[in-house]
């Protein structure tokens, strides 16, 4: 239960302990808000849309905990619409708690990082409560949160509510426990040390994380591949990122995500997302992982807009390349099929017309697209090979002007011939990529 009830359609707070509730400007005013919140209730209308939230510990923690009005014995009463909700009334900061908060205090500020505890951030019409937030270099704000009690999956109090409200105020969510269950939920990025006493975290000893944090290896799905193909294949002769588990130290991870060298990933295997820590070189080489030309964003053709028409239908074909017109005539297949579906099919048309402009592969396409391609895939090749950061940044930007080359030209291409150019480079990349060229 609670004292003070925020109003959030009338904007106000209320005082239950105050006969007028802090507001004496209002005549009856509990009798107006306590008769609606019966009237709702006697409809079956849910607590969370009955406007009443707790305005005071959680609102300050950043919780939007929902509310509703009773009379016992006389005395008016809010009550929370989950358990857990009440609990935050109750339960005081453990020794543990208040140990882990002054350690990030003192690791932070020996490192020259502003830190404070309790902190509260405006959100909008709201608040949320930090903690411990770090105030890191480049403008990082690391808000640490320690969860050593219960902490609901789901409601108000949901771990993930209070990371999105943290992110959209651009606050990094640092969440540390000592509870195994909670280090295995993928709803924040947690991290782990083992369950000690206050004055073990206090310390200036080496306290351990022992998950949470992980390091990436990067490796080519051949035959010599220790890691079996992520896609469930044999060997797909791709490249593949497994994470592994790695102890540090816990003022190294408070003092380097401050600096910037320990950063947040999300790693994606199968249909769940995990979320954990890692370098921040790992994470560069991630992102040139994830970012290769297969994921570029497709150039977007301008196509006709369809109208309404009176005119009496027609049999006459209408192909977009008159080469490709002239040859499917000739074909005596062509009376009894629509035109080509498949690239090799409209390769295989064009190929004449094409020849006498351009040298074609043995494949059909012609040979200058097969090199730009080969040049895109060996800067990327090149890349992965790099660990550092300058020249690493000089082949990025090789790689992506290589890759803007190859997609220019494909477009320019199937345009010119009047075919799909998702399917010509999509040929052109198994051609490259599954074949001796």
């Amino acid at each position: 239960m609670a004292n003070i009830v925020w109003h959030t359609k009338l904007r106000i707070y209320l005082d239950l302990t105050r006969d007028d509730l802090g507001h004496p400007e209002f005549s009856d005013l509990w009798e107006t808000v306590y008769r609606t919140d019966r009237f709702y209730a006697a409809r079956d209308v849910p607590v969370a849309e009955r406007d009443l939230q707790c305005g005071g510990v959680c609102q300050e923690a950043g919780v939007e905990a929902w509310m509703h009005l009773r009379l016992r014995a006389g005395r008016r009463e809010a009550v929370h619409e989950k358990a857990e909700d009440e609990d935050r009334h109750t339960l005081p900061m453990s020794d543990e708690h208040k140990a882990y908060q002054d350690r990030i205090l003192r690791v932070a500020q020996e490192d020259g990082f502003q830190a404070d505890s309790e902190v509260r951030t405006r959100v909008g019409r709201s608040w949320i409560q930090t903690d411990t937030l770090v105030e890191g270099a480049g403008g990082r704000r690391i808000g640490w949160e320690v969860q050593l009690s219960s902490a609901g999956m789901h409601g108000p109090r949901s771990v993930r509510a209070r990371t999105a409200k943290a992110e959209k105020n651009g606050i990094t969510p640092a969440w540390h426990t000592d509870r195994s269950d909670y280090a295995r939920r993928n709803d924040t990025h947690w991290t782990r040390s083992d369950n000690l006493p206050a004055y073990v975290i206090a310390k200036n000893g080496d306290l351990r994380v022992v998950s949470g944090f992980r390091v990436l290896d990067f490796w080519h799905c051949d035959l010599r591949a220790v890691y079996p193909c992520p896609d469930g294949v044999r060997r797909c002769g791709r490249f593949h990122a497994t994470s592994k588990p790695r102890d540090v130290l816990f003022d190294d991870l408070v003092r380097r995500t401050a600096a910037g060298t320990i950063v947040p990933v999300q790693f994606r295997v199968g249909a769940t997302t995990h979320r954990f820590w890692v370098t921040n070189a790992d994470h560069d080489r991630l992102e040139d992982f994830r970012s290769d030309d297969t994921q570029l964003p497709p150039v977007h053709e301008p196509t006709a807009l369809a109208r309404a028409s009176h005119n009496r239908p027609t049999c006459k074909l209408s192909l977009q390349s008159s080469d490709a017109l002239a040859l499917s005539l000739n074909r005596p297949e062509a009376q009894n099929s629509a035109r080509p579906t498949s690239v090799e099919e409209q390769t295989a048309l064009v190929q004449p017309a094409a020849a006498s402009h351009s040298p074609l592969h043995p494949s059909g396409l012609p040979t200058e697209l097969v090199k730009l391609q080969q040049a895109a895939d060996k800067a990327h090749a090149q890349l992965e090979q790099l660990t550092d950061h300058e020249e690493r940044d000089r082949q990025r930007q090789a790689w992506r002007d290589a890759a803007v080359t190859v997609q220019a030209a494909v477009t320019q291409y199937a345009r010119s011939k009047g075919l799909n150019r998702y399917e010509v480079e999509k040929r052109l990349r198994h051609i490259i990529r599954h074949s001796s060229v």
